[in-house]
């Protein structure tokens, strides 16, 4: 059996917003978009990985942020630099949590929050990393 993620799916309280947020801040490129109400959306946030559905939720929860709470609980994005990629995000109104630290497999981690105070962090592998899309 051959397998491949295809989406991840991400309940918001506010689907739209939440999609206008990851257009904006991240240059997400919305794929679909469903015609019904309340809406739901398929996005891409680049050529590898798989695509974010972001689709109303029911009720929410603090800890949904909390990254040591069980089940998934962020979404790694793999950048060539970190500090270019926070500079730029920066200026698109992102606050970072923490410094910069070690990767798990190698490399560097910063995190941060979206618009819901979902957890996301950036990614920057070393070279030759077995983690780098493209290898």
């Amino acid at each position: 059996m051959k397998l491949a993620v295809e989406h991840i799916g991400l309940a918001a309280r506010n689907p739209v917003l939440l999609k206008e947020w990851y257009e904006r801040v991240l240059g997400a490129t919305c794929v679909y978009a469903n015609p019904l109400s309340p809406p739901g959306f398929f996005i891409s946030l680049g050529t590898h990985g798989p695509l974010l559905e972001i689709y109303q939720g029911e009720s929410a929860i603090p800890e949904t942020g909390v990254n040591s709470v069980a089940g998934w609980r962020h979404l790694a994005l793999q950048v060539e630099s970190i500090a270019a990629a926070r500079a730029t995000l920066t200026d698109r109104g992102v606050v970072f949590l923490d410094p910069v630290k070690p990767a798990g497999g190698g490399g560097s981690v910063l995190f941060f929050r979206d618009a819901e105070q979902n957890l996301l962090h950036l990614v920057e592998r070393p070279p030759g990393s077995s983690f780098t899309l493209g290898n």
